[in-house]
Formats: C-alpha cells, structure tokens, sequence
C-alpha cells in the first residue's frame, strides 16, 4: 500500500521552515482562561500568560476559498502535500524555558523534522514531525515538537482496548458543542470535525464531534501544574484513541518518580491522550 504515497517527494519538504509572529493580547488571555474554566489570572501587561497559550498565536491565515473540504487549508505549502484523507495530531513535546508574558511579541521558527510512512492497524499512516522554537526578543521561551499523522478514511482497530484505570487525582469535562467552538476559534481552525456535526458524522464517519487533541494536552498540562503547584518545566503528550462530544471524558494524574503522568479518558473507554509532566529541581 506505501505504493500510494511518493515517499520521496514528500520527504523533499524535510528543512522546510517558515517563521511567524503574534503579540500576546490581554483579550486573548481572558478568553482562553474563559474558554478552559481556568482561574482568572492578571492580564496585564508583564503578567504570565497561561501555558500553551501559544498555541493560539500566528496560526496559519488562509482565505476561506483557500480551505479544503475539511476546513484545513489546501494540501501544500509549509507541510507536504500528503495524499491521505484524515489528519490529527498523534502527539507532541514541549519544553517551558520562562513564561510569555502579556504584551510581548512572540516569534515561531518552525521546521520541517521529518516525515515517514508506516503501515498501521488501520491502514496506511504518514508521520510528519514540526519542529518550532517560540522565541521573544531572541530569547528562546518555547521548544516543542508536534507529531502529526494522516491516515486513510475508515478502518478501525479490531482489538477492543482495555478501560483506561481511575487516576489518583480527577477531574471531569464535558466536551460540550460550545466548548469545542470556543476552542477552534481561540486557535483559528476551521477542522470541521470540531464544530460541524453533520460534516463528522456524515461525512468522517465519527459518533459526534471531535475534542482537539491540542485542548486535552492544555487541560492536561494545567491539571498537573495544578496539582505540582506550578508549571512543568517539561511536558509530553500522545494520542491514542479519539474523544467525541457524546460523552463526559476525565483528566486522571498519578504521580510517577520524579513528575507525574496524566492521560485522558471517557468513563469506561480506553485511554484517549497519554502524558507525562515534569519538573526541574
């Protein structure tokens, strides 16, 4: 099946980068604490702004008749064209040298890392791993890593996975319509598996809405800086099965050495979003 993907060419697009800015905005601030019931924190200019919150920042802006049927922007141009039906992003790593703080200007190098095809349980997958740096002034604030995978339409795994085990400290989430809209405005992606039911049911296939991988990462980076007391120095994540809006899911954190490991699920399903925080001494 790899037969269907020009691996080569696609592979062309590794030391790709391109660079974008955004000012951290007291407004954006209020409305992504808003959006995520967080503790109202100080928007003033200096104050530190929520982690992850430059996941809301330059995201790519491309005129309406430039989307695709999905509401991605067209295939092409910073990532390479792959030529499979569905994306997600699978996971990703982040690395918190200081805090943005409201009023800066914040610059993204990003980088094409590299790209690969595999054959998975449910089809043929492409791996394509980013690589940014978030900086301020020159002053490097941000490392991550986003791994993101397309794959064919269809086909599931045929293994029912195990239920996911009850975490020491939990709390729990209604993946809500709005709550998933409110997202994709905050970071401008118009998925439509996030907010248009009848395009994910009807047309993806899935039972409901999708909740953004992206978001479960943030809740679950924020429900272990609150229980830690403070932000991780370090953060990962990985997606393993798909969250819908027809159901309440938990965040679920045990400690694990020296940081502690997290992960997401419904009641009674299987382990949707797997992380791991640490801390420096």
């Amino acid at each position: 099946m790899t037969d269907q993907i020009d691996i080569a060419h696609l592979r062309s697009w590794i030391g790709r980068e391109e660079e974008a800015t955004d000012v951290v905005g007291a407004e954006l601030v209020r409305r992504f604490a808003a959006t995520l019931d967080l503790e109202p924190a100080s928007a003033g200019p200096g104050s530190p702004a929520p982690a992850l919150i430059h996941l809301c920042l330059a995201p790519p802006v491309v005129p309406t008749c430039a989307t695709g049927p999905d509401g991605h922007p067209a295939r092409g141009g910073f990532l390479p064209p792959v030529p499979l039906p569905r994306r997600m992003w699978a996971g990703g790593a982040f690395t918190f040298h200081r805090d943005i703080r409201v009023g800066e200007r914040v610059l993204r190098r990003s980088r094409i890392g590299e790209v690969a095809v595999k054959e998975g349980r449910t089809g043929l997958l492409c791996f394509v791993t980013v690589e940014h740096r978030i900086s301020v002034e020159g002053e490097l604030v941000v490392t991550e890593r986003q791994d993101i995978v397309y794959r064919d339409a269809g086909g599931a795994p045929s293994a029912v996975p195990e239920p996911a085990p009850a975490g020491e400290v939990r709390k729990h989430v209604a993946p809500t319509p709005l709550l998933l809209f409110r997202y994709s405005a905050l970071t401008f992606n118009g998925h439509r598996i996030h907010y248009d039911h009848p395009y994910a049911t009807g047309v993806e296939g899935y039972p409901g809405l999708v909740v953004h991988g992206p978001m479960q990462a943030t809740m679950l980076l924020h429900h272990a800086a609150a229980i830690g007391g403070r932000t991780p120095s370090r953060f990962s994540f990985r997606s393993l099965s798909p969250l819908f809006d027809d159901a309440d899911f938990t965040l679920n954190a045990v400690e694990d050495g020296e940081g502690i490991r997290l992960w997401t699920a419904r009641e009674g399903g299987p382990v949707a979003m797997s992380a791991q925080a640490w801390w420096q001494a």
